[in-house]
Parts: C-alpha cells; sequence; structure tokens
C-alpha cells in the first residue's frame, strides 16, 4: 500500500509539471526598461520543470546585471515556440534570440538555407576547439543565399535516446537486471516475455514496451529514426542525396515499419498509444502502466530525482542493445541550439549575450541548475565528475554513451528539405496508419517514400 500511494504521488507531482509545460500562455521575466524597443528578447523553450526555467532565468539576470543591458525573456511550449517564430518572421518582427529543443531537426535547417539567420561564427570560434567535431557538424549549416556554409547555430546542451525501466517489475516478472540481452531481437523479446509473466499474475494490466505510435508525438519520429539506423537503412548521404528510390532502402523501410508494429498488433503496448503526446510514454512509465520507454532526454529521472529511492534503485537505465546485424547501435545527434535572427535588432547583444552562457564555467553552471535533463556539448565537461559519478547511473550512463558511441546527425542536417519531413512526422503518419487504418507496411513505405520525395522535388 505505501509503495501504492508513493507511485500514485510521482503520477501527480507529473501531471502537474505537463499541465504547466503544456500551457500555450508564455511566462516572462522582464527586466525594468524605460524604452521596451531596446530590450534584447529572447525566446526560450519552457522547461519540463521549474528547475529549468529558473536556471535560464539566472543566466539572463546575471548577463543583464553586468552589461547593465534590458532582458526580455518568454517561455513557450515547443510547438507553439516554432510556430511563433515563423509568424512572427513573415510580420518582420522576429525576437533577437530562439532556443528550441525541437527545431534544431524541423526548423532550424530551413531558417538557414533561407538566410533567415545571423553567421554566429564570432560567438563559436573563440572556444571553436572545446567542441567535439560532430557538434560542429551539427551546427554549421548551408545558407543559399550567400552560397556557403557556417555557423548558423550555437550549441548549448545535448541529449540523446534512452531506455527507462522500473527494476522492481522485471523482478515481479521472475527476472534480474542481469538477465536483460544485448542483442536486438532477444532484447525486445525480454519486454514481451515480463508483460506476460506479470499479466498471468492476479490485478495486472501492465504492457511490457511504452512505444509511441502517433503522428503528435516526437517520440514516434525520433525513436523510428533509430530504428531506420538500426537496421542499416540509410536514406540520404552526407552531401544531401536522396536515396530512399533504391529498392533495398524501400525494403529496410518495410522491414523497420513492420517491426516496429508489430508490437501494437501483438498487444505489448497500451491501447492509446496511438493518440500520444509528448508527454505520455513519460506518464505512463511513471504511472507504471508499462515496464520500459525509450525516451529522448533525460526528463523522466529529472522528474523522480527528488525520492532517492526511485532515482538511484527502483528507476533503471539502459543503451539500445546492439544492432540486428551484431554491431554496435549508431545514435542519433541530437543537439539543442539557440539561433540569432538575421533580422534581429540587438545582433551585438543577442551574440555577447551567447559568448556569454556558452564560457564552460557558465553553461556547466547553467546546465547543472537545470537539473541534468540535458547534458553539456562540450567534451572537457562532460568528463568531469558530476557527470560522469557512477553514483548517478542516469547521468553517468547517458555521458557514457555520448563520450564512447558511434553517432551522426539526424538527416535535416544533410539536408534542410528532410527538416520537413520531421515537421509533418511523415514516419508517424505511416505508423499511424498501419495500426490505426490497417494499411500494409508495404503501402505505408510507398506512401511516405512519395511524400518524400515530393518534398525534396518541391525545395528550393
Amino acid at each position: 500500500m505505501r509503495r501504492f500511494y508513493q507511485y500514485t504521488l510521482i503520477a501527480l507531482v507529473l501531471s502537474v509539471i505537463i499541465a504547466a509545460c503544456t500551457n500555450s500562455e508564455p511566462s516572462a521575466i522582464v527586466t525594468d526598461t524605460p524604452n521596451h524597443n531596446a530590450a534584447l528578447t529572447i525566446w526560450w523553450d519552457k522547461g519540463f520543470n521549474l528547475e529549468e526555467d529558473e536556471a535560464i532565468q539566472q543566466v539572463v539576470n546575471d548577463w543583464s546585471k553586468q552589461h547593465n543591458a534590458p532582458v526580455e525573456l518568454s517561455f513557450y511550449t515547443a510547438d507553439d515556440l516554432s510556430q511563433k517564430a515563423q509568424r512572427a518572421l513573415q510580420a518582420g518582427n522576429p525576437p533577437d534570440i530562439m532556443m528550441s529543443n525541437s527545431a534544431g531537426k524541423a526548423l532550424i535547417p530551413r531558417l538557414a538555407w533561407q538566410g533567415e539567420l545571423a553567421d554566429v561564427s564570432d560567438v563559436i570560434e573563440p572556444v571553436q576547439q572545446l567542441y567535439p567535431a560532430s557538434v560542429l557538424d551539427s551546427v554549421a549549416l548551408y545558407n543559399n543565399t550567400n552560397q556557403k556554409r557556417s555557423y548558423y547555430t550555437v550549441p548549448i546542451s545535448q541529449s540523446n535516446i534512452y531506455i527507462f525501466y522500473w527494476r522492481d517489475l522485471i523482478q515481479q516478472a521472475g527476472f534480474q537486471e542481469s538477465d536483460i540481452p544485448q542483442d536486438w531481437d532477444t532484447f525486445w523479446a525480454f519486454w514481451q516475455q515480463v508483460q506476460d509473466n506479470l499479466q498471468n499474475q492476479p490485478n495486472q494490466t501492465i504492457h511490457g514496451l511504452g512505444f509511441s505510435y502517433s503522428v503528435a508525438s516526437g517520440d514516434t519520429y525520433s525513436m523510428f529514426e533509430h530504428i531506420l539506423e538500426a537496421h542499416d537503412v540509410q536514406l540520404l548521404t552526407p552531401n544531401g542525396d536522396l536515396l530512399i528510390e533504391n529498392p533495398q532502402t524501400r525494403q529496410g523501410i518495410i522491414d523497420s515499419l513492420r517491426w516496429y508494429t508489430q508490437f501494437y498488433q501483438q498487444g505489448y503496448v497500451p491501447l492509446g498509444s496511438e493518440d500520444w503526446r509528448n508527454s505520455d510514454n513519460n506518464t505512463n512509465l511513471l504511472n507504471r502502466t508499462v515496464v520500459m520507454t525509450p525516451n529522448a532526454s533525460l526528463s523522466i529521472p529529472a522528474t523522480v530525482r527528488q525520492d532517492t529511492d526511485t532515482y538511484q534503485n527502483k528507476l533503471g537505465i539502459l543503451e539500445f542493445p546492439n544492432k540486428p546485424s551484431g554491431q554496435p547501435m549508431r545514435y542519433l545527434d541530437d543537439i539543442r541550439q539557440a539561433i540569432v535572427f538575421a533580422d534581429s535588432e540587438n545582433q551585438k547583444a543577442a551574440k555577447e549575450f551567447l559568448s556569454y552562457l556558452i564560457q564552460p564555467e557558465a553553461i556547466e553552471n547553467y546546465l547543472k541548475a537545470a537539473g541534468g535533463r540535458n547534458l553539456p556539448v562540450m567534451t572537457s565537461i562532460l568528463e568531469n565528475s558530476f557527470w560522469t559519478n557512477p553514483a548517478d547511473p542516469h547521468l553517468s550512463t547517458a555521458t557514457k554513451i555520448l563520450l564512447e558511441k558511434q553517432s551522426r546527425p539526424f538527416y535535416s542536417i544533410y539536408h534542410p528539405a528532410y527538416s520537413l519531413v520531421v515537421q509533418e512526422n511523415v514516419w508517424g503518419q505511416a505508423i499511424n496508419r498501419i495500426v490505426v487504418d490497417r494499411v500494409s507496411p508495404e503501402q505505408a513505405a510507398d506512401d511516405a517514400i512519395q511524400q518524400i520525395q515530393q518534398i525534396f522535388a518541391q525545395w528550393q
């Protein structure tokens, strides 16, 4: 009974957090200024928890006082932020700075291509040697207006896709952590067996897998892009050439769609996952309706960080298993980025603020204060004990993946047209049609391929 109330409390806390994060109204901190138009305007992704918002507010306050410069900082949810930014651009009134967790894949490459962003090489180059090449590659974008590639975004933090699970539930199903396999097929079959064992017990309806199958959730897209990578399906070359017409690529997409949707069809994910939104995989894990879920940040452990027993002992974190080929998994770099708009009225101040923020001590203090949901992009910081200490199972595992595992950029970096594939969640549409409309994986793959071809054909 005590355990029931403990998890109910966790779910209640999460529901409050989610309600705050999905509120479309911005929250803001505004420094007093007699001339509002002189304020440096910053639009920032609303954090998953209050710590994140307070952390960037503190950075802004410190910089504002040091430079005697007024700043207006506003927070918006991820979807609202991208849409609001595009409307502001059309109206000719963008903010000076925007930082978005999702725009790096779905919007920023297009803005750079269209000449909407300021070149921030003068921000990055003084500390360029502190970034790994993979991070620099992710922020070096092509500007079609001046026909050159340069730094058009400032890397702030990074994350990856991790697997979270309940240790006590796999023990209740008769297993130990050491029983979790590392090869592809038996790894996923393990969670199916956990569900079977649990559902054979009285009053248990828990599901083994917390996969998302909806168009509305970015988790669907993020997970499926990793499934394509696991099956060695290459959609674009680093030069941006589309490979999707290749018969081998088509078959790989079909196989990946069939693999991913089989778990829904076999009843190993909750009904309703075809309608999940971004926070619903978190909610279902914390409500213990699923045993495990993949998630593209450390937001789940960040939610229970204050409950030491849950954070340290009950909630587990895993890397992805080896690919079906037996090779180690290659991860997709997910870089959180800040941009300065080319039409910024305070471009000099915007660059000065970002230069201040990315100094190693400042950026590390900010990310620590933000609760560790996202990790540093500078290798020297990642190697610090705060991030590598095995006493913190979540941060140390996430850091190990970033330091030791192979990775590549998301395809939006290779070609900005792919950002529209992300924005429209083409893979989410294909997956949803299979599980809801019951079209075949072949039909869903062909429709997705045609949609992607049309996006690229219309790209200018």
